[in-house]
């Protein structure tokens, strides 16, 4: 049974910069007996395909000028594109103005260009479209009877109905939105870029790049079964011009679609792991590390994160900095049940041995080096806060001695990873660690002292001696009770930013327990 809203396209006009899937959906359309009007590079290429295409110019009577900058700002095109069928008819037949049936646009690739660092402003200026835009507002605006579309995915879509008689209704309206959501990201881009631009150097360095103003710069990526909560609707976007090898554009090998709070815990996880140089893994549970290690290969890493808590671990996501083999993917699967795996790559003999788990997802997300730049979205109700992502790391020349002892070379290692985990557990944070190991986690208390006491039940539940361990802080030590705990742990050295009014205290009681006490003056708060 036909759709009647559908409608037959008789004319269309392809102007796009993406070619994929051009000449197919032209195709689909000559067969079905549309006119083809087409512009420069898209023209030529729908010609050298064998497909009979006017050119705008051949359409409108009005050559291309300003070096192509004017061609299809045109009232033969946007007369098309614009006229109401049922209103504009006649005017349209005054002015010998077609109707246009199907706009098919994407815009030059902006985003991209003033990616490329030899790009200057003018090259810049150029690349940004205004008649794509103007096309695609007014195909959009008008969908009633005109069907837009601006990308290619879509196209596999809209020629079958095309073949079957015409474009629907309900397709013209999800395109219609598609298309302003297009613009919209668009124009976004630009005005950031152009606002970075008019920064002065001191200016750009209190504001770091953030945004004049907030676009929808994100495109869906998958609808989710419900949100943190089953009676919650969610859905996943990702920056539309964002990095690669994050959770985002990260490849799912196999396994059940991607829970909300998978995508969110997966990122912790990723974020973390790649704050370390040598082979480490991450557990995940409940947005806080549950278990941390370095080792001499990611497998002997795996074993010393889940050591540290092997009942939170259980469901959990595991992240890795190296390549996972099929003998580490078995002896994880063997060991815990996990919801999500993730590492810049699997090896593929891997695929057998995670088949004996077809619902753990496992995620690949390609070569990484150092925790993800550029900027954290974080809505409230009523706004959106946007800060730099914290990617501070920190060495050895940044640490500042508190206390008369300074920690020999194999403590500060362990200071400064364990600094590094607490950097990923929710305020307030304490990490107690050994050996390149996390053996204790406080985590998301409203006092730290109990985020302490925390840190020690857990290595004592795991059996992990905290005696000559090493303790780490996110934020300044407030009162001298979290080092009397810490002693009483059996704490060696602390790791803390430093500079609470009480600090003359705090260092004292570490003078008297013979804990040697180093200054960050840097805070890792994570809320």
């Amino acid at each position: 049974m036909s759709d009647a809203s559908a409608q037959p396209i008789r004319r269309a006009l392809l102007s796009v910069s993406d070619k994929r899937g051009l000449v197919e959906l032209a195709e689909a359309l000559a067969t079905n007996g549309a006119e083809l009007l087409s512009t420069g590079g898209t023209a030529r290429a729908l010609a050298q395909a064998g497909l009979a295409v006017t050119e705008v110019a051949e359409y409108t009577g009005f050559p291309e000028i300003m070096g192509g900058r004017v061609k299809t700002l045109h009232p033969r095109i946007h007369g098309g594109i614009l006229g109401r069928r049922d209103i504009d008819a006649d005017a349209m037949a005054a002015h010998d103005i077609g109707p246009i049936d199907l706009v098919v646009v994407n815009l030059y690739p902006f985003v991209e260009t003033v990616a490329q660092p030899e790009i200057g402003r003018a090259d810049a200026i150029e690349h940004i479209d205004v008649g794509g835009p103007a096309m695609v507002r007014a195909a959009a605006k008008n969908h009633q009877d005109v069907a837009v579309v601006t990308d290619p995915d879509d196209y596999a879509e809209l020629a079958a109905e095309i073949r079957a008689g015409g474009v629907t209704e309900t397709t013209r309206r999800r395109l219609a939105a598609k298309a302003f959501g297009h613009t919209a990201q668009y124009d976004a881009a630009i005005a950031d870029w152009l606002a970075a631009q008019e920064r002065t150097q001191e200016s750009e360095a209190a504001s770091e790049a953030l945004p004049a103003s907030l676009g929808p710069k994100f495109e869906p990526v998958l609808d989710l079964r419900y949100g943190e909560n089953p009676h919650q609707r969610a859905r996943f976007f990702a920056e539309s011009d964002g990095p690669a090898a994050t959770v985002a554009r990260a490849r799912l090998l196999q396994g059940k679609s991607l829970s909300f709070n998978n995508i969110a815990d997966a990122d912790t996880a990723l974020e973390t792991v790649k704050l370390f140089d040598e082979p480490a893994c991450v557990i995940v549970k409940h947005a806080n590390p549950c278990g941390a290690a370095v080792g001499a290969d990611a497998a002997e890493a795996y074993v010393k994160a889940y050591a540290t808590d092997p009942t939170s671990a259980f469901g959990g996501i595991i992240a890795f900095n190296r390549p996972v083999d099929a003998r580490l993917a078995a002896a994880i699967l063997d060991q815990q049940f996990v919801e999500v795996v993730i590492a810049p790559e699997f090896a593929p003999d891997c695929s057998a041995a995670l088949a004996a788990r077809p619902n753990t997802r496992v995620l690949e997300t390609g070569p990484f080096d150092g925790p993800t730049g550029g900027l954290d979205y974080r809505g409230v109700a009523g706004g959106m806060l946007v800060q730099e992502r914290d990617t501070a790391l920190l060495g050895s020349d940044g640490l500042q001695p508190a206390t008369s002892a300074h920690p020999e070379a194999t403590t500060e290692r362990d200071l400064l990873f364990a600094w590094r985990v607490a950097k990923a557990v929710k305020s307030n944070a304490i990490v107690y660690a050994a050996d390149g190991q996390t053996v204790g986690i406080g985590a998301g208390q409203m006092s730290r002292v109990d985020s302490a006491r925390i840190a020690g039940v857990k290595a004592a539940d795991a059996g992990l001696a905290t005696e000559g361990a090493v303790m780490a802080s996110d934020a300044f030590i407030p009162f001298r009770d979290v080092v009397d705990v810490a002693a009483a742990a059996g704490i060696r050295a602390i790791i803390q930013p430093g500079g609470s009014k009480r600090d003359h205290e705090v260092i004292a009681a570490c003078e008297e327990h013979g804990i040697t006490m180093l200054f960050t003056g840097m805070r890792h708060f994570r809320h």
